[in-house]
């Protein structure tokens, strides 16, 4: 099978979030992961649906200036080689296998009804899986919020 790249950028922007990129068809597919993306298979993550990024934009780690649109730090949380076991996103379900640092087995991306930018991301129930999983984050937590 053929493998292509992806990566997901930890983006601590006013909220922290995941920013989860395939590479297909020549950009970065893309879908903003609230909750990070999580090897426990009864953990159903939204994945947002973004607009596509270029794949020049696969290596990038940096702070996205006050101001701009999605300002705060980016750095990679993970990132390595994935390919496509079944479905199709234009079809609304794509599973595909992990081969990164972090994550590692298969994973799928199923788009919701109602509306078109809502997909479920979910671990398939492999090797992999593990119930007890923990998001950690790679950079320290940023809580713009503060408590009164």
């Amino acid at each position: 099978m053929k493998r292509s790249r992806f990566v997901i950028h930890e983006h601590h922007a006013t909220n922290l979030h995941f920013d989860f990129r395939l590479e297909i068809a020549g950009v970065l597919k893309s879908w903003a992961v609230p909750k990070g993306v999580s090897l426990n298979p009864n953990e159903k993550r939204l994945a947002v649906a973004v607009p596509d990024h270029a794949v020049s934009y696969i290596d990038f780690e940096g702070t996205l200036a006050e101001g701009t649109y999605g300002a705060g730090e980016v750095r990679i949380w993970d990132n390595g080689e994935f390919e496509i076991v079944a479905g199709q996103l234009e079809k609304g379900k794509l599973v595909f296998r992990l081969f990164g640092k972090k994550l590692q087995g298969e994973f799928a991306l199923l788009r919701m009804k109602g509306n078109e930018r809502n997909w479920l991301l979910i671990k398939s129930k492999d090797e992999f899986a593990d119930s007890n999983w923990e998001l950690e984050t790679v950079l320290p937590s940023q809580n713009k919020k503060s408590k009164s």
